[in-house]
């Protein structure tokens, strides 16, 4: 089977410091892979480079049907045509929620899809509704931001990520500015998205729900990708001495 995401090479630097050295990766169809390691390691830029928020210096991102590699001589109006396709085919969830403050959580997950996509208004709210429902925000529909709690926030972010039909969903800590009493709210939905097959890269401090749910662990340092594999493995039996000084400060 062909991975839904590949990932080759990849290098990012910030002038003379490198942020990325060199990762390549594969994600499968339907897994959800957790992306781990020590804070300033590049996992948010490694994140950020799946979806164009950043440019890569070198290497190549794959996702579905749509490459992009800057070696690859295409000039910058096609670049941005693929970019933009990418972009509708992965939804991604920052840790900061994102949400627009003047609109409802209804208006927020119904924005995109009609100025994007074009898709009909009505059809976006029904969708929106759904998909607020799906998150467990039916209730909450006509409320702004601010009147959501941080979890609230985040599910609705996560509602407006799944209303662009991504075949990937991208999270940056997504529990990270959260009261340790709402994390569990936004990781029960991450397990649902899990269980029906959503394919799902999450850059995370959450030992315990990697460990659990993932199907694949990455561990950076260093800007690189020193080790993957099974949580058994990673968690277990790791061979890199950084991953083990890591993992004894979390667990």
């Amino acid at each position: 089977m062909i991975p839904l995401i590949s990932v080759n090479n990849l290098e990012k630097s910030y002038g003379e410091a490198a942020a990325l050295r060199g990762v390549s990766f594969d994600v499968e169809v339907s897994e959800l892979t957790a992306i781990i390691g020590p804070s300033g390691c590049g996992k948010s830029t490694l994140l950020r480079c799946l979806n164009g928020l950043e440019l890569f210096d070198s290497g190549r991102v794959r996702i579905g049907e749509i490459t992009l590699d800057l070696d690859n001589g295409l000039s910058n109006r096609d670049f941005n045509a693929r970019l933009r396709r990418l972009r509708e085919e992965v939804g991604m969830v920052f840790q900061s929620f994102n949400l627009f403050p003047h609109l409802t959580a209804l208006e927020n997950a119904m924005l995109a899809p009609t100025v994007v996509k074009k898709v009909d208004r009505r059809k976006a709210e029904s969708t929106a509704r759904e998909l607020l429902a799906k998150v467990g925000l039916s209730d909450r529909l006509d409320y702004y931001p601010s009147q959501l709690s941080g979890g609230q926030q985040q599910r609705a972010a996560i509602a407006r990520a799944l209303a662009m039909e991504p075949k990937v969903m991208l999270y940056d800590e997504p529990t990270s500015a959260l009261d340790p009493s709402l994390v569990g709210e936004v990781l029960t939905i991450m397990r649902k998205l899990d269980d029906e097959g959503m394919t799902q890269v999450v850059v995370t401090h959450e030992m315990m729900f990697a460990r659990e749910v993932a199907d694949k662990i990455l561990v950076l340092a260093d800007g690189e990708l020193i080790e993957s594999g099974s949580p058994d493995v990673i968690f277990s039996s790791p061979r890199d001495e950084r991953t083990r000084a890591f993992l004894q400060r979390y667990l």
